[in-house]
């Protein structure tokens, strides 16, 4: 069952991470990942060509307070983002009596293949189990994103079943994969 989760004043720190809420001083770090071809199409979103998106984006993310921005300790800026969304298990049987969110991620392309993703969606699970009251998390990836096949089975998500997405921003209908994690 979906819940509401205000993630305002949540700061989940790791090893090389900090998770907290994103500011509107983030935009030109997060136009900086937004903007690379590549990077928000593998989550089905077309590149930002300019700042004044990133800004929008942005301001959805503060008013809806479900988005974490990603900060890199060390180069002390945000590298990107993981949201906890309404989940598409609220529609199954099996899970609906549980109290679930939807994770979310996307990461600049510069940080990838470091483990940094795995980090955060682990850190955001223990947080989720142990603080905030969250019983099951979902989570999915197109086909071809075999890096977040990577970090979903590393996380120990289950494989529950195939799916369509359509990606409105694309104009585009992706086949995706399917995982549940229970506590």
């Amino acid at each position: 069952m979906d819940f509401p989760l205000d993630l305002t004043n949540v700061k989940i720190e790791t090893e090389r991470l900090v998770l907290q809420t994103f500011t509107m001083e983030d935009a030109d770090d997060m136009f900086e990942y937004a903007s690379v071809p590549g990077v928000g199409e593998m989550a089905g979103w077309p590149h930002h060509t300019n700042i004044s998106t990133t800004k929008m984006v942005l301001s959805s993310f503060l008013e809806n307070k479900d988005v974490f921005a990603i900060w890199h300790k060390a180069d002390g800026k945000v590298i990107g983002s993981l949201g906890l969304h309404r989940a598409w298990i609220n529609k199954d049987e099996q899970y609906q009596h549980l109290r679930a969110k939807n994770i979310g991620y996307v990461l600049a392309k510069n940080y990838w293949g470091q483990g940094l993703v795995p980090e955060a969606v682990e850190a955001v699970i223990r947080w989720g189990f142990d603080t905030a009251g969250i019983e099951a998390f979902s989570i999915e990836h197109f086909v071809e994103n075999m890096q977040s096949r990577r970090v979903i089975e590393k996380c120990g998500f289950e494989f529950v079943r195939e799916g369509r997405y359509y990606a409105q921003l694309l104009n585009k209908w992706f086949d995706e994969l399917r995982y549940v994690l229970v506590k």
